[in-house]
């Protein structure tokens, strides 16, 4: 389908384009099938493939496929082709693709998982591009492509030293068959030149600059603002409302009740969580300030449905309850776990507990959408351009060919972006209206209709013979979901670590049912899970009089694959990072009083982490947290090391404000708190350095926007015990209860 727009836009964004299919080999592969379009479609001068545009003054353009939510995807990306085109990176250009599956297949981002599954494809691109202008030059020349060289954007024949420029070879190069993937030869790793260098985030200039990126900056022609109010309790819907006062209000073009539409269970997981088209009043106004002013005068009557008197302490009197209980059903079972306790050295009890947390992306929600004729098009900060898609194609009746999406840069996504109820908002009140429209959500909005981070409740007993080794480990967890089903990320893998090394161990659960929605956030699951199982892991080594880092390395006994989920756990990488960041922190070392180190690790889709925190307790309870050291293996090639640090690091303080600060409370069916002060991302004064070190080891490279977070925020409170002999069992910190 054609734009709704023209691309004249007061804020410009990239134009969908057509492309060039070099190749459609019969059968397919990587880039014929996914990365190039079939025979017969119109391509543009200049053009390779759907990735690569050279023009002739040698600039090359090199789409990011992927939305760029802070990971640095757009950079990373066009790295991996720019590397084996064999560009010089101040030749480069990059713009951001729209979504369009037909050209680049899998476009989203999620679950750390752009490094995985695009290192070789990526690589791939460049490859071939690069082969087809080899062999436009050798075709000029008369010579075997073989006789060719290339740097920095030039075509050389060996033999003679003629050179031909790519720009100059771009449009005959694109008269080639493209090669099947397997068949391209891709560079040894000791001849990069981009990959592996520190390269600044290509969007940065203009960041810093405040120039117009994200969803939140986006103009179109005949614009309207909206804001849409819906019932504060979760599940409730519009009994009525004073929506003829509301449409006299200054500026106000619109005001209705949208009834709601089809809801997409996320994961498919408990039941109750969905990112759907909700209930509510939609306010559409010349300005976002009109709109929201108009809000501020509704008054409204709810129907507050079936969960108005749930609350956070409800739930934690339900879990308390039924911890005294056996567990519901059982996630795992080796050996005999009861005969283990009772013939132990030692014995640890422990309950721990933590909050829902809330996303606090930067940029609120929002989206602007135009709706028109039985088409659609969108402007989004989306991390899943696909399911947005999908979701507004089922809502609204429209066909999924007939909708573009424009992927913006997200101002945070963390798992929020991931649901994309605020697309089909924005769509809904576009199609009511018949104007384009940008939907944005206030703060209060944002904190208030997220989907949260799960609370979770766990009972612990262990168990450590006499030569200190860990005999026995039973854990009831108490979580959310119906049927034995967990809600999304609220869950327990039956193979998270210690299991396969606690010879007598046994984790069980039993469920709440509860209309707080609740998804995936940075490291879903391992983010709270991890926090728990490497506390009680220290506390046990604490009970065997054992050094809490050097138990690990025991625990994790011989090096070998664990079966699991994925891959599974790589003990011999474990031990490595655990082995680094001893090295790194100075672990063991003397310090003042009131001061601790604390260690954690954790394996998390499919990278490894291990840390160390140096935290002071004031004795009004207070803590500074002095350093953080950390180790991390993700493979064997940094594609970026500046943005791989700034990942790392960013984990790292994001995990911190999880730790201290972040937490929701639900009272009435509702979530209390609205804004930063109630759950606030760390504060500059709370920030650490923090010192990161990559291990690079035989193994294919993995993504980094998870793995680093979820050690920190155990080897903080594994810090407060060393430095307070206080132990954190409940999230976020109470710091009045360390003093003394």
């Amino acid at each position: 389908m054609k734009p709704l727009f023209p691309p004249q836009l007061k804020r410009h964004l990239p134009s969908r384009r057509t492309f060039l299919a070099v190749s459609a080999a019969a059968g397919g592969g990587l880039i014929v099938a996914y990365y190039a379009l079939g025979e017969g479609r119109t391509r543009k001068q200049g053009e390779l493939n759907a990735f690569v545009r050279i023009a002739p003054d040698n600039s090359v353009t090199i789409m990011a496929k992927n939305p760029e939510i802070g990971q640095g995807v757009k950079t990373m990306l066009p790295m991996l082709v720019a590397e084996e085109l064999d560009v010089d990176w101040r030749q480069v250009k990059i713009e951001q693709a729209d979504y369009d599956p037909e050209l680049y297949k899998d476009q989203y981002a999620g679950g750390s998982m752009a490094t995985p599954t695009s290192y070789m494809p990526m690589r791939q691109v460049g490859a071939a591009a690069r082969l087809l202008l080899m062999k436009a030059a050798a075709a000029i020349w008369d010579v075997p492509a073989s006789q060719c060289s290339t740097a920095a954007g030039v075509v050389k024949h060996d033999a003679t030293g003629r050179t031909l420029p790519y720009g100059v070879l771009a449009t005959p190069a694109a008269k080639f068959r493209a090669p099947e993937p397997a068949s391209v030869k891709l560079k040894d790793p000791k001849d990069f030149k981009i990959i592996g260098r520190r390269i600044g985030g290509v969007d940065s200039p203009r960041l810093v600059k405040g120039a117009p990126l994200f969803g939140i900056d986006v103009e179109v022609p005949g614009m309207l603002y909206a804001v849409f109010q819906k019932c504060p309790v979760f599940g409730g819907s519009v009994a009525s409302a004073n929506l003829d006062e509301i449409k006299k209000m200054p500026g106000v073009r619109a005001a209705f009740v949208v009834e709601g539409g089809a809801q997409h269970v996320f994961e498919a997981e408990g039941g109750t969580q969905s990112s759907g088209l909700l209930p509510g009043i939609a306010i559409v106004a010349a300005s976002w300030w009109q709109a929201e002013k108009a809000r501020q005068a509704l008054s409204v009557r709810w129907n507050e449905g079936p969960y108005a008197k749930q609350s956070s302490e409800g739930f934690a009197k339900t879990a308390s309850e039924l911890s005294r209980k056996p567990p519901a059903w059982s996630l795992r079972r080796d050996g005999d776990v009861q005969a283990a306790l009772k013939g132990a050295a030692k014995l640890v009890e422990a309950a721990y507990e933590y909050p829902f947390i809330p996303h606090v992306t930067l940029e609120p929600q929002n989206c602007t959408a135009h709706v028109a004729g039985g088409k659609a098009e969108f402007w989004a900060p989306t991390q899943v351009p696909e399911a947005g898609r999908d979701l507004v194609a089922a809502t609204l009746g429209i066909g999924k060919d007939d909708i573009i999406v424009h992927m913006t840069r997200c101002g945070g996504g963390f798992g929020r972006r991931l649901m994309n109820d605020y697309m089909v908002e924005a769509a809904a009140i576009s199609k009511s209206v018949d104007a384009p429209v940008k939907l944005v959500w206030s703060r209060q909005d944002d904190m208030q209709h997220d989907f949260y981070r799960a609370a979770g409740w766990h009972w612990l007993k262990g168990g450590v013979d006499a030569a200190g080794r860990i005999v026995a480990w039973q854990q009831h967890f108490v979580s959310f979901g119906q049927d034995k089903e967990f809600a999304s990320c609220a869950g327990l893998s039956p193979h998270a670590f210690p299991a396969g090394r606690v010879p007598n161990l046994s984790y069980g659960a039993s469920l709440m049912e509860t209309g707080v929605p609740m998804g995936p956030l940075r490291a879903p699951g391992e983010n709270a899970l991890v926090w728990v199982f490497q506390s009680f892991i220290d506390e046990l080594a604490i009970a065997a009089g054992k050094d809490p880092l050097q138990f690990r390395i025991d625990l994790l006994g011989k090096k070998e694959l664990l079966p699991g989920d994925g891959p599974g756990l790589d003990t011999g990488r474990c031990i490595g990072v655990l082995e680094k960041v001893r090295q790194m922190s100075g672990w063991g070392r003397k310090l003042p009083p009131r001061s601790g180190l604390g260690v954690a690790f954790s394996y998390c889709h499919l990278g490894y982490a291990a840390e160390v925190v140096e935290a002071a307790v004031a004795a009004d309870g207070k803590i500074a947290i002095n350093k953080v050291w950390a180790a991390v293996d993700v493979g064997r090639q940094i594609v970026n090391p500046l943005g791989a640090e700034n990942q790392a690091q960013g984990g790292i303080l994001d995990g911190l404000s999880h730790a201290l600060n972040h937490k929701i409370t639900i009272k009435d069916g509702r979530t209390v708190e609205s804004n930063f002060d109630g759950s606030s991302p760390l504060t500059m004064m709370q920030a650490p350095p923090a010192v990161v070190e990559f291990l690079l080891t035989d193994h294919s490279p993995t993504g980094l926007g998870e793995p680093p977070m979820p050690p920190v925020i155990p080897a903080l409170t594994n810090a407060v015990f060393a430095a307070t002999g206080k132990r954190v069992r409940k999230l976020p910190v109470e710091t009045a209860a360390l003093a003394g």
